[in-house]
Order: C-alpha cells, then sequence, then structure tokens
C-alpha cells in the first residue's frame, strides 16, 4: 500500500482505541476471575497466557505507530528545514498547497493548487517531477512573471514547469 507521505499519521482510531479497551477490560476482570475460579491450574495458564499475548499485541501496535509517527514527524521537520534553506537562497518565491492530485500523465499532472499567499484555488499543470505529488503538499515555487502580473487576472490555469519546484514539504508539519 503506498502512503502518502504529505499526510501524518494516525496513532489512535477509533477501531484500535475500542479494541484496546475491551482488551483491557476483559483482561483486567479475567485476572481477578481467574484467581479466584477453581479451575486446573494448566487452564488458567493457558486463559492467562491468551488474554497476556493479545495485551502484547495491541501494545506492539501501538508502539509501532506511535514510532511511525515520530519518524514522519522527523522527516517533516527536516522537509521544512530543507524548504526554508531553499526559499532563502532562492530568489522570488512563492508557496502553493497541492489540494487535489487530479490526473497524472507520463508528461506531468492536471492538479488544483492554492496559492499560500493570497488564498486563491485555481487548476494548474505541473510538469513531472523526480517524486511523485501528493495532495497536502507544499511546493516552493519560483513564479512565472509572464503568467502572473500585478493588475492582470489571474490565468485560467497555471503551468508550473519542473525547473520552477524548488522543494516541497507535508503541509501538516508546518511549524508555526
Amino acid at each position: 500500500m503506498v502512503v502518502n507521505p504529505a499526510v501524518r499519521p494516525k496513532v489512535a482510531t477509533t477501531g484500535l482505541v475500542i479494541a484496546s479497551a475491551v482488551v483491557f477490560m476483559v483482561f483486567a476482570l479475567s485476572v481477578t476471575a481467574l484467581a479466584a475460579a477453581e479451575l486446573p491450574l494448566a487452564m488458567k495458564v493457558t486463559v492467562g497466557g491468551v488474554l497476556l499475548a493479545t495485551v502484547l499485541v495491541l501494545a506492539l501496535l501501538w508502539g509501532k505507530r506511535s514510532a511511525r509517527r515520530r519518524t514522519w514527524v522527523a522527516d517533516a521537520a527536516n522537509k521544512w528545514r530543507s524548504f526554508n534553506n531553499a526559499k532563502l537562497t532562492s530568489g522570488t518565491t512563492t508557496e502553493v498547497t497541492l489540494l487535489s492530485v487530479d490526473a497524472v500523465q507520463p508528461t506531468g499532472a492536471w492538479v488544483t493548487i492554492m496559492w499560500n499567499r493570497f488564498n486563491h484555488i485555481q487548476p494548474a499543470w505541473i510538469e513531472a517531477l523526480p517524486e511523485p505529488l501528493w495532495p497536502g503538499s507544499v511546493l516552493l515555487i519560483a513564479p512565472d512573471p509572464a503568467q502572473v502580473m500585478p493588475s492582470t487576472p489571474w490565468p485560467a490555469t497555471y503551468f508550473i514547469r519542473a525547473a520552477d519546484c524548488l522543494a516541497w514539504a507535508p503541509a501538516e508539519g508546518q511549524q508555526h
């Protein structure tokens, strides 16, 4: 399964929280019930082992999701450092957020972008980049003065050359 690197991974989901609560309650009630029950020792050990294994599996799942989240946050921070460095070392730049990737073709993709500074949403064609495009990505681009000029209307479709894409970072990882 391909995962969008621009979206922060979830640690807790409704199903996992409910499953954890149910398993915790069953485990807590079973431990006290097993101690009081007059069952053979082998049965108590077997039931206790199954319950303990279930708790450990859930704990490992929570740990794996937490580790994936920490890794994503660290990667996002690195992307934003690179993004900000590119902004400082480049000339005139602007940020656009990819709201959707509508149609991917071999030479590029039709996307919907939002100009972050102007809060303007419009369709755009972006030339193929070395990395895939993901909704939720913020692109640092060198704007084309022939397409966007003061006192002229916005173009119906903005064309983004691959060479004008200087950096990208996930919008969810941006620290204000």
